[in-house]
């Protein structure tokens, strides 16, 4: 119907738009209080970019992605998240190129062909951040800490933190073998998804949503009781830094996230009141993502939350400020004439960064100032006959209902002063 949006979408009409704006601001002033700067991709990528980033056996992969040929037969996708497009971003413009530490963040839609469901869209919205270049667990805790501070400052309550590490590729093939050698003779209770995956990638049966396999894996092999030594160390001395800042956490050895480039921690932020869909905000290291995408071997770490989830958790807490009306002035003008005059005085207001708003049509007087009662005037500005042939303006305080005249060759001046004190 050319009157409903596509499933799975929605309006982010004017009654809401000031929550968005509200949590973007938020998300704005704390990224650049820890240095990480903005940056804005392409909705779209080539296809081979999700296929190498994400990885092939990830539910994104084989069942989300909106993937169509162009005009000239190549295979674009919308993008079904940003941290492979930042990457090859950071490649394509050598942001790499002084030797330090990049620090970048997100805000934009991505889109995956999913179960539409409460916080969850087929176009949700996600920010991100991504830290590039830095392979000291320092950053994954600052990042980590970035998150907790921003969901702190929202004034989430009930935020659980969960921390893993899923190896690197030098400890990771002991653990496959140790998961395979589990799952082999349970292979015909797995769902079909999982008995795919045993092959391909039996740490994505840690992942699966079904609640039988969540059962069976829970008695799995833990990973961190196959890490080579440097992983090992480096989730240790993690630990030690998010003790040392004071963020509590709780070791989770079936955390994996779910896509194939994370490396090392993987860590979740769950926020309980929300129930079965309570992960708000995820991420992890991924030191092999850029030399995957054409580039050098390079260490990086971030994470992504979906806007549309956090501001449901925001609002079964009741933490979102109300709407503000700001209009100024109100123009209540009868007659033809008078629409003219009060155009031109609503034209030198808006010059001055006054809020004015009028009623075009030839309404009544009543009709007119009931417009001005919604809009939340501070003040109407009331012009008839009467008024233009006095050339006097009548202006009324909606607080307190008190009138003045006030000369025209006065008005703009008095109410600009009426507005600012």
């Amino acid at each position: 119907m050319l009157t409903s949006v596509p499933r799975g979408t929605k309006d982010i009409l004017p009654n809401t738009v000031h929550e968005w704006l509200y949590l973007e601001n938020k998300i704005r002033q704390l990224c650049a209080v820890y240095g990480f700067e903005e940056i804005r991709t392409p909705v779209f990528e080539h296809t081979e970019l999700f296929l190498r980033g994400i990885g092939e056996t990830t539910d994104v992969v084989e069942k989300e992605m909106y993937t169509f040929s162009d005009r000239s037969g190549r295979s674009i996708t919308l993008r079904p998240e940003n941290t492979a497009s930042v990457v090859r971003a950071y490649l394509q413009n050598k942001l790499y190129a002084d030797g330090n530490i990049t620090k970048l963040f997100y805000i934009g839609s991505m889109f995956r062909y999913d179960k539409p469901q409460a916080g969850r869209y087929r176009e949700f919205h996600q920010f991100g951040v991504e830290a590039l270049g830095e392979q000291n667990p320092m950053v994954d805790a600052e990042v980590i800490s970035l998150a907790a501070d921003l969901l702190t400052e929202l004034g989430l309550k009930d935020i659980l933190l969960k921390i893993n590490s899923v190896g690197c590729p030098k400890c990771r093939p002991v653990y496959r073998e140790k998961l395979q050698a589990f799952f082999r003779n349970k292979l015909d209770q797995l769902c079909k998804d999982c008995q795919s995956r045993f092959d391909r990638n039996p740490l994505r049966i840690l992942d699966c949503k079904n609640p039988h396999c969540k059962e069976i894996a829970a008695d799995a092999p833990k990973i961190t009781d196959c890490l080579c030594d440097e992983c090992a160390e480096h989730f240790s001395q993690l630990q030690k830094y998010l003790t040392t800042v004071g963020i509590k956490f709780i070791l989770d050895p079936q955390l994996v996230r779910g896509l194939d480039y994370y490396t090392k921690t993987a860590f979740e932020f769950k926020y309980t009141p929300l129930g079965a869909q309570s992960a708000v905000l995820g991420g992890g290291r991924y030191d092999g993502l850029v030399e995957e995408c054409g580039g050098n071997p390079t260490p990086a770490v971030g994470f992504a939350t979906g806007l549309e989830r956090l501001l449901l958790a925001l609002e079964t807490q009741k933490l979102l400020p109300a709407k503000e009306n700001n209009c100024d002035i109100f123009f209540v003008a009868l007659g033809e004439k008078s629409r003219q005059t009060t155009f031109k005085w609503l034209q030198q207001l808006r010059r001055q960064k006054v809020t004015a708003l009028m009623d075009y049509s030839d309404h009544s007087m009543k009709s007119q100032m009931k417009h001005a009662n919604k809009t939340k005037a501070k003040y109407a500005v009331i012009l008839g006959d009467d008024e233009l042939n006095k050339k006097v303006a009548i202006v009324r305080n909606m607080l307190d209902s008190q009138q003045m005249e006030i000369p025209f060759d006065t008005l703009i001046e008095k109410l600009i002063f009426e507005v600012n004190k």
